[in-house]
């Protein structure tokens, strides 16, 4: 039946087209804002192909379609998604622009929706086709949602106030910033249409995007330290109108593009990243000059101010005491059997929503068992669902957003656990131990590392994988991604991964107050996974002597890590001696909040190696 209807909608589509006397269509997983995480309404690709992964995008044309996805969705992609309707590509190794050259004449016309796709996009495919007589035509209007009958609409969710005690500064003060520095690049305004962005500039939140707290809207910020706010007037409420203050004039979303035809004459920033094409014809169009810069709140947003920092370090001890009555749970229930990975993933979510804290999850859980674990992003639903198999290896990757009122943070934690036999006679195996202690080596080496000012993330990334490397082995995932401040669990411009190969980021040099995911991994296909996660925030090191000033990180996750998959013969003195001073700190802030067999069982597993 699921077959039978994508079929249907894809036929559906083709007949648009044909309608619009085009030739094809590209459908990404986006919004107008460029999301990492799009609502509902933007799920275009889900609703055309059925795949549900949070990368990847689609191209059709009268006579063919194909499905492109990177390596972590190869497995999923085929499971989700008819091979009869749509060739799988995998990117790198095949092109958006190759494709489109193979499969259609000179002569056609591809359209795309300028406002989900940025003008460098564009620029590179055309690039890339033009040479072949094809042309890509933007989209008056998404073919798609022409007809998508039932497309629910966006989320009508109130915006909400975050209040400047938890923010740890004024959206007064941010503004005020952000007029500088347009007076110092010499623009009149910039134009903001990153949602995370805009939460931070105003201290604002919502509820439009699940797992990421904020409202649909777009923001111009003028060099006068005024800001216009362009949101549905549904989400506005008296409190925020008050807290907005004289100085941010609210309007409608709706009127946002004719807004951007009122500035003639004005020189305004986009941010390459997130200002689509739409934004940009809409400047030109009214008479705008426009120059692609990085949104000035996009490094701010990035280095936590203290009271931030403060916020995240009470989010993450919340966050501690749930997981860890999770693994004490999964330690007694698993090894009979009657576990599965839907189960398990909706069990943490239970101990998480103990905590009255919680706003929601930072993402949706990755729970998984067995082979399952070798897929570093697997989404468990009810199709991929398995039993996890007593004496195997069971990783989850989790997280949630907590705001309360001694503050707000985002975490994001994996733990990778040996399960259990009944009998209690199972045990890792040589090869489990000796991965799970290379990772824990690599791990150690980012939240022990100390460098100095001017350091990337991609110059520290070695660190991580030498041990692996040591072994023959590696993982294909970058080791560490920033992370918001009750804001998006994955936060530039920061990021640990190998330099170069387009990983955005990696050259981004790291400052005090950013925080970064540590978490190195190794991954059996087939067979097990491995990752272990905690979050780290850069922090200024005083040494005696230093000529400069040099940084380093302090860890702010704390869960006991499984200590049957530690091969301890592999450990050096000093890396024995930080698990022990971590368990003892695991140990000093949990304690407090776990009672009973909780704090029983985690006395046992922070006792010294």
């Amino acid at each position: 039946m699921l077959m039978q209807t994508h079929e249907a909608r894809l036929a559906a589509l083709r007949g648009e087209l044909k309608r619009r006397g085009v030739d094809g269509f590209i459908i990404p997983i986006s919004d107008e804002h460029m999301s990492e995480y799009v609502g509902n309404y933007a799920q275009r690709l889900n609703w055309l192909t059925g795949f549900g992964g949070s990368a990847g995008y689609a191209a059709v044309t009268l006579d063919h379609a194909a499905i492109f996805v990177d390596g972590r969705y190869t497995v999923q992609v085929r499971e989700q998604v008819d091979g009869n309707l749509f060739d799988y590509k995998s990117v790198p190794a095949d092109s958006l622009g190759g494709w489109l050259a193979e499969v259609c004449e000179s002569g056609a016309r591809i359209a795309y929706d300028p406002w989900l796709h940025t003008w460098n996009w564009v620029e590179a495919l055309e690039g890339q086709v033009n040479p072949r007589g094809i042309t890509m035509v933007p989209a008056p209007g998404n073919p798609i949602d022409a007809v998508w009958t039932d497309r629910p609409a966006p989320s009508p969710a109130a915006a909400m106030v975050h209040d400047d005690g938890q923010a740890g500064q004024s959206s007064a003060e941010k503004r005020a910033a952000v007029a500088d520095w347009l007076a110092k690049e010499g623009h009149d305004a910039v134009v903001i249409p990153a949602l995370d962005s805009i939460a931070w500039l105003l201290n604002i939140r919502g509820a439009d995007v699940a797992h990421t707290p904020v409202a649909l809207s777009y923001v111009i910020a003028h060099r006068d330290g005024s800001a216009e706010l362009f949101i549905a007037p549904e989400k506005v409420t008296p409190e925020l109108t008050r807290h907005l203050g004289n100085a941010v004039t609210v309007r409608d979303r709706a009127a946002f593009e004719s807004a951007l035809g009122e500035l003639s004459g004005k020189s305004i920033s986009l941010d390459p990243d997130f200002a689509v094409v739409g934004i940009a014809q809409a400047l030109r169009a009214g008479g705008a000059q426009f120059t692609f810069k990085r949104d000035p709140t996009i490094l701010a947003k990035a280095v936590k101010n203290a009271r931030e920092q403060q916020g995240h370090r009470d989010a993450q001890a919340r966050d501690g005491a749930a997981v860890s009555r999770f693994l004490r749970w999964l330690e007694i229930e698993a090894p009979g059997g009657g576990v599965d990975e839907l189960t398990a993933a909706a069990r943490l979510q239970a101990f998480r929503e103990q905590d009255p804290g919680l706003r929601d999850l930072s993402f949706d859980t990755i729970s998984a068992a067995a082979g399952h674990a070798a897929l570093p992003h697997y989404k468990v639903d009810a199709d991929s669902n398995i039993p996890i198999p007593p004496g195997s290896i069971y990783l989850v990757d989790s997280g949630g957003q907590y705001a309360a009122g001694d503050g707000s943070g985002t975490t994001d934690i994996t733990r990778t656990v040996w399960v259990g036999t009944p009998d209690g006679l199972g045990a890792p195996t040589a090869e489990m131990r000796d991965r799970f202690t290379r990772v824990l080596k690599g791990h150690i080496q980012i939240d022990r590392a100390v460098f100095p000012q001017g350091t990337c993330g991609g110059q520290l990334d070695v660190l991580a994988r030498q041990y692996l490397w040591e072994a023959g082995v590696d993982y294909a995932h970058g080791t560490g991604h920033g992370v918001g401040s009750f804001l998006g669990v994955h936060e530039g411009p920061q990021r640990i991964a190998k330099p170069g190969g387009g990983q955005a980021g990696t050259g981004q040099e790291l400052f005090a107050g950013m925080i970064l995911s540590n978490e190195p991994g190794y991954y059996k296909q087939g067979a097990f996974g491995i990752r272990i996660e905690n979050l780290v925030l850069v922090e200024e090191r005083e040494i005696a002597g230093a000529e400069g000033r040099y940084l380093g990180f302090e860890t702010l996750t704390f869960v006991p890590l499984d200590r049957k998959l530690i091969a301890r013969e592999l450990l050096t003195a000093d890396e024995i001696a930080w698990v022990d001073e971590y368990h003892a700190k695991v140990r000093a802030l949990l304690s407090p909040r776990l009672t009973g067999d909780d704090l029983a069982w985690l006395e046992r597993e922070t006792e010294a190696l």
